[in-house]
């Protein structure tokens, strides 16, 4: 089985939220989800915690994308701009460092017309063996 298919699959809370990877190779990752009504918080925008998944787990493929079983340890994430109801989010995760313990990566996300909705960063923990 493939990381992209694994995560897709068993990474449960992610799926039932509507996030999904599309694209998973060596340093990079991108998942998308699509808002709607039941993402949005009493303000009537996306809930922090919907784009903290989607972010998540553009993280968790990309941290994991070198094959080694690999879980995030710490995670900063800054809002810049809401998402609505039927806003397509688009999570971009690059590894920055590929350390062979702690790997320091940024997830980018983008809405539908490429604006910048939020950023987190996250450092991994590495262990030693594989995670398929």
């Amino acid at each position: 089985m493939e990381l992209i298919e694994f995560l897709n699959t068993k990474d449960c809370y992610a799926a039932n939220a509507g996030a999904e990877l599309k694209e998973v190779r060596d340093g990079y990752a991108r998942a998308e989800m699509t808002v709607t009504d039941a993402h949005l918080n009493a303000g009537g925008v996306c809930q922090g915690g919907a784009l903290f998944t989607l972010a998540d787990l553009a993280l968790a493929a990309v941290m994991n994308s070198r094959g080694m079983l690999t879980f995030s340890v710490e995670s900063n994430i800054s809002f810049l701009k809401s998402a609505f109801s039927g806003d397509v989010l688009i999570a971009e995760a690059v590894e920055i460092q590929n350390h062979h313990k702690l790997p320091y990566c940024e997830v980018k996300i983008f809405n539908q017309h490429g604006e910048l909705i939020c950023v987190l960063t996250g450092i991994g923990y590495r262990k030693n063996r594989s995670l398929l």
